[in-house]
C-alpha cells in the first residue's frame, strides 16, 4: 500500500501500473492543473522541488536548504508549499509547545499526502526496494501520520495533531491532543519495537497539559499493553 498509494482510481484499474499512474498524475495534475491554476512558470525548478521533497519525508522543513537545493528564493519556495499543501499534496505537522521556550524546536515536519505518489518522485518503484531502502521508516511513519490525520478528520471528535522535539534531540513522533489530554505516539517499523521508548513521554508531565493514553504504532499484529497508559498499537488499526 506504500507502494501504490491511495489514489481511488489505482484500485479500481488494476491494469495500470503505480508508476504509469503517477507520471500521469505529475504531467497532468501538477504540471498542468496546480501549477497553471496558480501561475507558476518555471516547471523545471517546480518539478525539482517536488523530487527534493519527496526525498526527505519524515524530516524537518529546512526552508534555506530546500530554497538553494531548488533554484529559488525562500520567497518563492513558502509559496510553492502553501500551494502544494491546499492542494493536499503534502502536509507539514506543526510542532508542540505549550509555553515559550528557545529549547522547543517549531519547525514542521514534512509528509506527503499520499505516499505512492511519493515514491515514485524518489523512484522507489518496486515493493521490495522500497521495504528494504533506507527511507521505508520515514514511508511507514508517513503512513501512519497521513492515517492518523485522515481518521480525525473524519471522526466526530475534533483532535489537534502535532509533533515534539527539542533542543536536545528528544522527539516524540506524534502528540494527539483532545479533550484536554495530550497522547503521545511514537512510530515504528517494527513487530517488537524497544518499550523503553515510552519513557520519553515523562518530558510531557512537565507541562500544564494531563498525558492521557499513548504507546507505540508499530508493525504488531495485536494490541499489547506496556504499562498502565500505554501499549503496542498494530498499524492496521489506525
Amino acid at each position: 500500500q506504500l507502494l501504490v498509494g491511495n489514489m481511488p482510481y489505482m484500485y479500481s484499474n488494476n491494469g495500470i501500473s503505480p508508476s504509469e499512474y503517477y507520471q500521469n498524475y505529475v504531467e497532468t495534475y501538477l504540471g498542468r492543473d496546480v501549477a497553471m491554476q496558480n501561475q507558476i512558470h518555471d516547471m523545471a525548478a517546480f518539478e525539482r522541488l517536488l523530487h527534493l521533497l519527496a526525498s526527505r519525508i519524515g524530516q524537518l522543513v529546512n526552508e534555506s536548504a530546500l530554497a538553494s537545493d531548488a533554484g529559488i528564493t525562500t520567497k518563492v519556495l513558502k509559496g510553492w508549499l502553501s500551494i502544494l499543501e491546499s492542494s493536499n499534496i503534502i502536509y507539514q505537522l506543526k510542532p508542540w509547545y505549550p509555553s515559550r521556550t528557545s529549547q522547543i524546536v517549531k519547525t514542521p515536519t514534512l509528509y506527503f499526502c499520499d505516499t505512492g505518489l511519493c515514491a515514485y518522485l524518489s523512484m522507489w518503484l518496486t515493493r521490495d526496494t522500497l521495504m528494504n531502502g533506507a527511507a521505508s521508516g520515514h514511508y511507514f511513519e508517513n503512513y501512519v501520520v497521513i492515517e492518523l490525520l485522515k481518521s480525525f478528520s473524519y471522526s466526530a471528535d475534533k483532535a489537534n495533531l502535532t509533533y515534539y522535539r527539542d533542543s536536545n534531540a528528544k522527539e516524540i513522533d506524534v502528540i494527539v491532543e483532545e479533550n484536554g489530554l495530550v497522547h503521545p505516539l511514537e512510530i515504528k517499523k517494527s513487530a517488537n519495537p524497544d518499550r523503553r521508548e515510552i519513557k520519553k513521554y515523562e518530558i510531557l508531565d512537565k507541562t500544564t497539559l494531563e498525558r492521557g493514553s499513548g504507546g507505540i504504532v508499530c508493525m504488531c499484529e495485536e494490541v499489547i499493553p506496556i504499562d498502565q497508559k500505554n501499549c503496542f498499537i498494530p498499524c492496521n488499526l489506525i
